[in-house]
Protein backbone atom coordinates (compact mmCIF):
# COMPACT_ATOMS: atom_id res chain seq x y z
CA UNK A 1 0.00 0.00 0.00
CA UNK A 2 1.39 3.43 -0.60
CA UNK A 3 0.61 6.40 1.10
CA UNK A 4 -2.33 9.06 -0.07
CA UNK A 5 0.19 11.51 -0.83
CA UNK A 6 1.96 9.39 -3.03
CA UNK A 7 -1.12 8.49 -4.87
CA UNK A 8 -2.05 12.51 -5.66
CA UNK A 9 1.66 12.77 -6.96
CA UNK A 10 2.96 14.34 -4.11
CA UNK A 11 5.30 11.55 -3.11
CA UNK A 12 8.57 12.74 -4.14
CA UNK A 13 11.23 12.27 -1.79
CA UNK A 14 14.36 15.49 -1.23
CA UNK A 15 17.14 13.36 -2.72
CA UNK A 16 20.97 14.63 -1.68
CA UNK A 17 23.44 15.57 -4.14
CA UNK A 18 23.97 12.18 -4.94
CA UNK A 19 20.80 11.30 -5.76
CA UNK A 20 20.44 9.31 -2.56
CA UNK A 21 17.53 9.25 0.43
CA UNK A 22 17.95 6.98 3.66
CA UNK A 23 15.42 4.14 3.91
CA UNK A 24 14.46 3.26 7.51
CA UNK A 25 12.50 -0.03 7.50
CA UNK A 26 9.68 -0.84 10.16
CA UNK A 27 8.05 -4.21 10.59
CA UNK A 28 4.55 -4.06 9.81
CA UNK A 29 3.09 -6.21 12.67
CA UNK A 30 5.45 -5.56 15.57
CA UNK A 31 6.56 -2.01 14.89
CA UNK A 32 10.39 -2.78 15.64
CA UNK A 33 12.73 -1.05 13.68
CA UNK A 34 14.64 -3.70 11.24
CA UNK A 35 17.31 -1.61 9.19
CA UNK A 36 18.60 1.48 7.42
CA UNK A 37 20.11 1.71 3.32
CA UNK A 38 20.05 3.44 0.87
CA UNK A 39 17.12 4.12 -2.03
CA UNK A 40 17.70 6.01 -5.30
CA UNK A 41 15.21 7.11 -7.82
CA UNK A 42 14.90 3.63 -9.26
CA UNK A 43 15.48 1.27 -6.20
CA UNK A 44 12.26 3.47 -4.83
CA UNK A 45 10.42 2.89 -8.23
CA UNK A 46 11.09 -0.76 -8.31
CA UNK A 47 9.81 -0.94 -4.35
CA UNK A 48 6.76 0.46 -5.79
CA UNK A 49 6.38 -1.92 -9.16
CA UNK A 50 7.40 -5.32 -7.35
CA UNK A 51 5.92 -4.39 -3.39
CA UNK A 52 9.76 -5.64 -2.33
CA UNK A 53 11.68 -2.98 -1.10
CA UNK A 54 14.66 -2.31 -3.33
CA UNK A 55 17.83 -0.32 -2.26
CA UNK A 56 21.00 1.26 -4.31
CA UNK A 57 24.10 -0.01 -2.29
CA UNK A 58 26.75 2.48 -2.38
CA UNK A 59 29.47 0.47 -1.93
CA UNK A 60 28.69 -1.86 -5.13
CA UNK A 61 26.77 1.18 -6.59
CA UNK A 62 24.34 -0.83 -8.09
CA UNK A 63 20.71 -2.00 -7.55
CA UNK A 64 19.99 -4.46 -4.84
CA UNK A 65 16.41 -6.54 -3.78
CA UNK A 66 16.76 -6.98 -0.21
CA UNK A 67 17.12 -10.90 0.04
CA UNK A 68 17.86 -11.48 -3.23
CA UNK A 69 20.62 -14.05 -1.79
CA UNK A 70 19.68 -14.68 1.49
CA UNK A 71 15.80 -14.74 0.64
CA UNK A 72 14.98 -12.89 3.20
CA UNK A 73 12.81 -10.60 1.65
CA UNK A 74 10.78 -7.16 2.59
CA UNK A 75 7.23 -7.61 1.79
CA UNK A 76 6.38 -4.02 1.13
CA UNK A 77 3.06 -2.81 3.24
CA UNK A 78 3.40 1.27 3.26
CA UNK A 79 5.48 3.95 1.97
CA UNK A 80 5.85 6.83 4.33
CA UNK A 81 7.81 10.27 3.70
CA UNK A 82 8.97 12.07 6.73
CA UNK A 83 8.15 16.30 7.21
CA UNK A 84 11.30 17.29 5.62
CA UNK A 85 11.09 14.68 2.82
CA UNK A 86 14.49 13.45 3.49
CA UNK A 87 13.88 10.78 4.53
CA UNK A 88 11.85 7.27 3.49
CA UNK A 89 10.02 5.09 5.61
CA UNK A 90 9.01 1.60 4.60
CA UNK A 91 6.64 -0.58 6.18
CA UNK A 92 7.30 -4.34 5.46
CA UNK A 93 6.97 -7.77 6.69
CA UNK A 94 10.10 -9.49 6.44
CA UNK A 95 10.38 -12.79 5.44
CA UNK A 96 13.16 -13.80 8.25
CA UNK A 97 15.96 -12.45 9.77
CA UNK A 98 16.44 -8.97 8.30
CA UNK A 99 19.93 -8.51 9.50
CA UNK A 100 23.14 -10.15 7.52
CA UNK A 101 24.09 -11.93 11.01
CA UNK A 102 21.33 -13.18 11.39
CA UNK A 103 19.46 -11.33 13.64
CA UNK A 104 15.71 -9.49 13.66
CA UNK A 105 17.04 -5.87 13.13
CA UNK A 106 19.83 -4.25 12.70
CA UNK A 107 20.07 -2.12 15.92
CA UNK A 108 21.63 -4.07 18.06
CA UNK A 109 24.17 -2.30 19.97
CA UNK A 110 22.84 -0.30 22.88
CA UNK A 111 24.72 2.98 24.47
CA UNK A 112 27.23 1.21 27.08
CA UNK A 113 26.59 4.87 29.19
CA UNK A 114 23.08 3.84 29.42
CA UNK A 115 22.48 1.79 33.39
CA UNK A 116 21.30 -1.49 31.91
CA UNK A 117 18.54 -2.70 34.18
CA UNK A 118 18.81 -6.01 32.36
CA UNK A 119 15.16 -5.31 30.68
CA UNK A 120 15.72 -5.18 27.25
CA UNK A 121 14.25 -1.95 26.11
CA UNK A 122 11.12 -3.73 24.38
CA UNK A 123 7.34 -2.55 23.88
CA UNK A 124 4.20 -3.99 22.92
CA UNK A 125 4.46 -6.42 20.21
CA UNK A 126 8.20 -6.09 20.50
CA UNK A 127 8.21 -8.59 23.67
CA UNK A 128 5.51 -10.78 22.00
CA UNK A 129 7.76 -11.35 19.12
CA UNK A 130 11.16 -11.59 21.25
CA UNK A 131 9.80 -14.23 23.25
CA UNK A 132 8.64 -16.15 20.40
CA UNK A 133 11.65 -16.20 19.32
CA UNK A 134 13.27 -17.33 23.01
CA UNK A 135 10.84 -20.16 22.59
CA UNK A 136 11.16 -21.56 19.44
CA UNK A 137 15.01 -21.51 19.92
CA UNK A 138 14.10 -23.52 23.32
CA UNK A 139 12.47 -26.03 20.60
CA UNK A 140 15.01 -26.23 17.92
CA UNK A 141 17.72 -26.89 20.03
CA UNK A 142 20.02 -29.68 19.82
CA UNK A 143 21.20 -30.15 23.06
CA UNK A 144 20.78 -28.29 26.29
CA UNK A 145 22.76 -28.09 28.99
CA UNK A 146 20.16 -26.96 31.84
CA UNK A 147 16.23 -28.08 31.95
CA UNK A 148 14.00 -25.42 30.36
CA UNK A 149 10.26 -25.19 31.26
CA UNK A 150 9.30 -24.42 27.61
CA UNK A 151 11.35 -27.54 26.57
CA UNK A 152 9.92 -29.68 28.86
CA UNK A 153 6.33 -28.70 27.96
CA UNK A 154 7.06 -29.53 23.95
CA UNK A 155 8.53 -32.66 24.77
CA UNK A 156 5.38 -33.71 26.80
CA UNK A 157 2.99 -33.13 24.02
CA UNK A 158 0.23 -30.97 23.49
CA UNK A 159 -1.65 -32.42 25.80
CA UNK A 160 0.13 -31.09 28.76
CA UNK A 161 -0.08 -28.02 27.19
CA UNK A 162 -3.95 -27.87 26.54
CA UNK A 163 -3.53 -28.50 30.06
CA UNK A 164 -1.71 -25.63 31.01
CA UNK A 165 -3.70 -23.38 29.03
CA UNK A 166 -7.00 -24.42 31.17
CA UNK A 167 -5.65 -24.42 33.80
CA UNK A 168 -3.94 -20.81 33.65
CA UNK A 169 -7.37 -19.74 32.01
CA UNK A 170 -9.21 -20.78 35.18
CA UNK A 171 -6.63 -18.57 37.40
CA UNK A 172 -7.28 -15.72 35.40
CA UNK A 173 -11.09 -16.09 34.73
CA UNK A 174 -11.04 -16.58 39.10
CA UNK A 175 -9.40 -12.89 39.38
CA UNK A 176 -10.43 -11.04 36.21
CA UNK A 177 -14.08 -9.83 38.23
CA UNK A 178 -12.53 -8.27 41.47
CA UNK A 179 -8.70 -9.34 42.25
CA UNK A 180 -5.31 -7.32 42.79
CA UNK A 181 -4.69 -5.88 39.69
CA UNK A 182 -1.35 -7.20 40.00
CA UNK A 183 -2.24 -10.45 40.37
CA UNK A 184 -4.48 -10.09 37.20
CA UNK A 185 -1.64 -9.27 35.54
CA UNK A 186 0.23 -12.10 36.53
CA UNK A 187 -2.28 -14.88 35.60
CA UNK A 188 -2.75 -12.82 32.10
CA UNK A 189 1.08 -13.11 31.67
CA UNK A 190 0.73 -16.69 32.47
CA UNK A 191 -2.03 -17.57 30.37
CA UNK A 192 -0.31 -16.06 27.21
CA UNK A 193 2.95 -17.57 27.56
CA UNK A 194 1.01 -20.89 27.55
CA UNK A 195 -0.68 -19.82 24.24
CA UNK A 196 2.73 -19.13 22.62
CA UNK A 197 4.30 -22.26 23.54
CA UNK A 198 0.74 -24.41 21.96
CA UNK A 199 1.82 -22.10 18.62
CA UNK A 200 5.40 -23.16 19.42
CA UNK A 201 4.89 -26.53 19.46
CA UNK A 202 2.22 -26.12 16.17
CA UNK A 203 5.04 -24.41 14.40
CA UNK A 204 2.48 -21.36 13.70
CA UNK A 205 4.08 -18.29 13.57
CA UNK A 206 3.04 -15.20 16.18
CA UNK A 207 2.84 -12.84 13.46
CA UNK A 208 0.24 -14.66 11.72
CA UNK A 209 -1.58 -13.72 14.72
CA UNK A 210 -0.69 -10.48 14.37
CA UNK A 211 -2.10 -10.13 11.05
CA UNK A 212 -5.18 -11.44 11.51
CA UNK A 213 -5.86 -9.12 15.05
CA UNK A 214 -5.18 -6.36 12.36
CA UNK A 215 -7.55 -7.63 10.03
CA UNK A 216 -9.79 -7.32 12.17
CA UNK A 217 -9.70 -3.24 12.10
CA UNK A 218 -12.87 -1.51 11.78
CA UNK A 219 -14.93 -4.72 11.59
CA UNK A 220 -17.66 -4.87 13.95
CA UNK A 221 -17.28 -8.19 16.18
CA UNK A 222 -20.56 -9.23 15.51
CA UNK A 223 -19.92 -9.53 11.42
CA UNK A 224 -16.87 -11.11 12.48
CA UNK A 225 -18.69 -14.01 14.77
CA UNK A 226 -21.04 -14.50 12.32
CA UNK A 227 -19.11 -14.83 9.31
CA UNK A 228 -17.24 -17.62 10.78
CA UNK A 229 -20.32 -19.39 12.39
CA UNK A 230 -21.21 -22.48 10.50
CA UNK A 231 -23.95 -21.89 7.87
CA UNK A 232 -26.39 -24.40 9.56
CA UNK A 233 -26.73 -23.04 12.76
CA UNK A 234 -27.38 -19.48 11.36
Amino acid sequence: MISTGERSGMFVPAYDERGLVPCVVQDAATGTLLMLAWMNEEALRKTRETGEVHFWSRSRQALWRKGETSGNTLELVELRLDCDRDAVLAVARPAGPTCHTGTTSCFNTTDANREDDGVPALEGAQVMSRLFEILESRRDAQTTSERSYTRSLLEAGMPKILAKIAEESRELAAELPDGDDAKVIHETADLLFHVMVGLVARRIPIEAVYAELARRFGTSGHVEKAARRPKDSQ
